[in-house]
């Protein structure tokens, strides 16, 4: 999993971009944490917990997305992807989700984790 974080000199805001099949997780990075240390941290925290057997799981509903962590992975995903469908689909077809969507090992979305507070941090 590859990812790139960028500041926009002009507006102040950052953007996390993720790599094919884990693009959510630069919308969640980009949209639900943004630049708020405390929101991070929190997650850091968690994970810790977790890590120590203290927690078996954990769920995060933002705004858009939702963040579940349990002792091997990591999830993000859209909150629509609720939502049942008003509609059937014809047979052998399925709704494209791919990007709403992202499943990482709880240690590699720990890394990532901390090098956007890192990032964030510095205000690069």
């Amino acid at each position: 999993m590859e990812y790139e974080f960028r500041r926009n000199s002009l507006t102040g805001t950052y953007l996390a971009t993720f790599s094919m099949d884990h693009e959510v997780l630069g919308q969640w990075f980009s949209e639900e944490l943004g630049p708020v240390l405390a929101k991070v941290q929190q997650v850091l925290d968690v994970i810790k917990d977790i890590q120590a057997d203290k927690l078996t799981s954990w769920r995060l509903v933002g705004n858009d997305f939702t963040l579940e962590l349990e002792r091997e992975q990591a999830r993000v995903f859209a909150n629509t992807l609720g939502f049942e469908q008003e509609y059937e689909l014809e047979e052998d077809m399925s709704l494209y989700d791919a990007e709403s969507e992202a499943y990482c090992g709880l240690e590699d979305f720990e890394q990532a984790l901390l090098s956007w507070y890192e990032f964030v941090q510095k205000g690069s």
